[in-house]
Formats: structure tokens, C-alpha cells, sequence
């Protein structure tokens, strides 16, 4: 049994049941899921979560799924790493890395909201899903999909990162290639769920899709002892993110499992696309749309769905948001590797650079906890990193040629 009420009007507050729907038929508003908190209250316990498996589930009540999970359950649960190399860098004590860079199974955060969509879509009957993504959205929706034994397409833009193409592609599912940018896709994804009654996990199956981010919040409050995270620094596409881990933190505390929910929230966005970060740093009402381009192409969305509410939650919360150039966050992706061993996608770049910025304009403390959201592995976006990476040595099998090399670093770190 679930906990889920229904759906409300985030604008006019509304109540619509429990269906595939995401806009509200009177003021246009999205729809987010309500949830029985006092009922969730009177069971739902820290020994509890600590006693389940680490995936997404040990959180059910607080999910919308009323039976036991179709697919997703690995999912989750991923490493919280105290960042020591990299907070000496930048001269933080207290910094981490949230690090979905490894979830399963498709190595980005997007598996959780995949695993609570499709499990939904099964519950609603549904026999075929799709989505519009920038690649790691269709690379999960299309692994879980077979897990699932659903028919799917995936309509995603024909010029993202052909690695991220081919983890898509090697489900055997149906790829489409949109000659447009996400927004595009986008818009042709709202037509085909109306046309072909199909379940559009980021469209008419949207509320419940993006509750599955909340796990992401939930886990760094467990992982850092039931506390609350002082600073936060999210990548933003559409601006969800960071709305799902406040309102993870919000939940826990409204459920008595931590004793505060003061977090500041960052939001980090390419400069090439960056409509969220721009509304923020010029205090202005509305986001204005652009055209994205950048490299970052997992987070280039132009018209973000929940752009103004994540702007409103980054000011209230006391935080800021800033951006970073390609360049910029080719750097971020570098650093993140050679400092803690963990390589990331663009956004993930963009997320490390953008954290740096913060902390050199004093925007973030150096002395209080930061946490830094990666969410997809650099495994994805190679090209990005591929000309700005030093070549292998090439030597003959011959131990002198690796005195050779033995040698020169020496003698090179000697003159440093």
C-alpha cells in the first residue's frame, strides 16, 4: 500500500487523483504529488530506512509507486566521498562529492527517476514508454524499459554525444534522432504522448518521475548522519533537482527524522546555457529562454520546465547561483579526476567549476559542509576532454626506455 493522496496544483492548489497527468486543467500549473505525511509519521522510523536494502526503496513511503517496485531495484544508494584532496584545493574542511556518477544501472542520477516512473507506468497499465532526453535520461529509460518488457521509443537530439547515442542504442529499443534542440524534442513528446497514449515519463507521467529525486536528497542526509547538508551545489537543466532534494530535506524533517532543514541551494549552469543562473544574478521575475550552447549538453535546456521555481528556492533558501564556460568546466571535470579519482560528465564539470567559483567569490563558506551534486560519469561525454588530455607515451619493450621516463619525472618534479 502507498501513501500517495493524489496529485495538487502547485499554483492553485487544486487536488487531482492518482492519474498520468501533469498540468492543471484550470490555471496551467504543474502537478506534484501529495503524500499522507501524518500516516508516513506514525511508521516510518531512522531504524527503519537503516534496516532495508541500499537502493531507492528503503525510502517507499515517501515515493509514489503503491505496489511493490516493476523495475529499479539496484538502484541508488550511491557514495556520499569526503572530497579531502580537492577541499585542500580549494580550501574547504567540510567537502563532498553526492556521487551518481556510478548509479546502476546506467551510471547517472536519472536511473532513480527512471525506476519510480516505469514502476509507475506499470502500476497505470501502460505498455510502451518514451522520453525526450539529452542521453542519460534515454539511455535509463531504454535500460529499464527492457527490464521491464516494455516497448519504448527515445526521441533525443541527433547532435548529443555519440557515446551517449550508442548507450541507448545497444538496448535494442527504438531511437529517434530529432533534428532540434531538447526544447524540440520536447515539445514533439508533449504531441506523441496525446496522440499515441503512451507513457512520457518527463511529460504526462512528470509528477511521479520527479519525485524519484527526492531519494538523491534523502541519501546525503542519511549518509551524513540524519543531518541536514549546510550547502548544496546542483546542476540545473530544468530546474527539478534542486526543488526534489528540498523538498527530500523538507519531508525529513517534517517527519522527525532530522532536526532542522536549513540547507542553502547553488545552482551551477553552463554559460552557453544558462537561463536559471542568469534570472538568479539578475534578480529578474522571469526566466528568459535561450538558445543553448555549450557543451554540457545533458543540462542544455533553454526553456526549463521549473526554471522560476528553482530560481525562487536558490533565493529563499539564502543561496546563489553562478555559471562556468566550456572551458571552464573541462577544468572542473579535470580536477574532480585528478584530485579524487572520480571522472564526470559535463554537468559534473560544471558543477565542480561552478562550486569553485563560489568559494573564491565568498559566496560559499570555507568553513561550513558543502556538498557537491555529480550526476552522470564521464564515460559519456569523452569528447569534451578528448583534445585536452595529454597523449601516452609510446617505448619499445625495452626497461631503459622506462628509465627514461622514470628520469624525467624526477627531474621535472624536482624543478617544481
Amino acid at each position: 500500500m502507498g501513501y500517495v493522496k493524489g496529485l495538487k496544483c502547485r499554483e492553485c492548489g487544486r487536488d487531482y487523483p492518482k492519474e498520468p497527468l501533469h498540468v492543471c486543467s484550470f490555471c496551467f500549473g504543474p502537478l506534484e504529488v501529495s503524500y499522507d505525511y501524518d500516516a508516513i509519521k506514525a511508521i516510518l522510523t531512522r531504524e527503519i530506512i537503516e534496516s532495508r536494502g541500499p537502493n531507492i526503496w528503503r525510502y517507499k513511503e515517501l515515493l509514489p509507486v503503491d505496489g511493490i517496485p516493476h523495475v529499479g531495484h539496484h538502484v541508488g544508494f550511491t557514495p556520499l566521498v569526503k572530497a579531502n584532496n580537492l577541499g585542500k584545493i580549494l580550501g574547504v574542511d567540510k567537502l563532498y562529492i553526492k556521487n551518481d556518477s556510478v548509479n546502476h544501472p546506467t551510471f547517472s542520477f536519472k536511473d532513480r527517476v527512471v525506476a519510480v516512473a516505469l514502476s509507475k507506468a506499470h502500476e497505470f497499465g501502460f505498455d510502451t514508454v518514451s522520453c525526450a532526453t539529452t542521453g542519460n535520461l534515454g539511455n535509463s529509460v531504454a535500460a529499464h524499459a527492457v527490464q521491464g518488457n516494455f516497448k519504448s521509443y527515445i526521441f533525443m537530439p541527433a547532435t548529443i554525444e555519440q557515446s551517449k547515442i550508442i548507450g541507448t542504442l545497444i538496448y535494442g529499443i527504438n531511437v529517434v534522432g530529432v533534428n532540434s534542440n531538447y526544447d524540440g524534442v520536447n515539445r514533439l513528446c508533449s504531441e506523441i504522448a496525446d496522440k499515441y497514449g503512451w507513457a512520457i515519463v518527463n511529460v504526462n507521467l512528470r509528477p511521479y518521475y520527479a519525485e524519484g529525486s527526492k531519494t538523491y536528497g534523502y541519501e546525503i542526509v542519511e549518509q551524513l548522519g540524519w543531518k541536514a547538508p549546510q550547502h548544496v551545489v546542483v546542476p540545473m537543466a530544468g530546474g527539478s533537482l534542486i526543488l526534489k532534494i528540498q523538498k527530500a530535506i523538507n519531508e525529513m524533517y517534517k517527519l522527525g527524522l532530522i532536526d532542522n532543514a536549513k540547507t542553502s541551494f547553488y545552482g551551477a549552469q553552463a554559460t552557453g546555457c544558462s537561463p536559471i543562473t542568469g534570472a538568479v544574478k539578475e534578480n529578474l521575475d522571469a526566466i528568459r529562454p535561450v538558445k543553448p550552447n555549450t557543451i554540457a549538453h545533458s543540462i542544455a535546456i533553454g526553456n526549463p520546465a521549473d526554471g522560476h521555481y528553482s530560481k525562487e528556492a536558490i533565493k529563499e533558501s539564502g543561496g546563489w547561483a553562478d555559471d562556468v564556460t566550456d572551458d571552464e568546466l573541462v577544468e572542473g571535470i579535470k580536477l574532480l579526476a585528478e584530485t579524487e579519482g572520480i571522472f564526470t560528465e559535463t554537468a559534473g564539470g560544471v558543477t565542480v567549476a561552478t562550486t569553485r567559483k563560489l568559494i573564491e567569490s565568498g559566496k560559499l563558506p570555507r568553513d561550513e559542509t558543502i556538498i557537491i551534486c555529480v550526476t552522470g560519469n564521464g564515460l559519456k561525454t569523452q569528447e569534451a576532454v578528448i583534445d585536452k588530455l595529454n597523449k601516452p607515451t609510446i617505448i619499445n619493450p625495452d626497461i631503459k626506455e622506462v628509465d627514461k621516463i622514470v628520469e624525467k619525472q624526477k627531474n621535472e618534479t624536482a624543478m617544481v
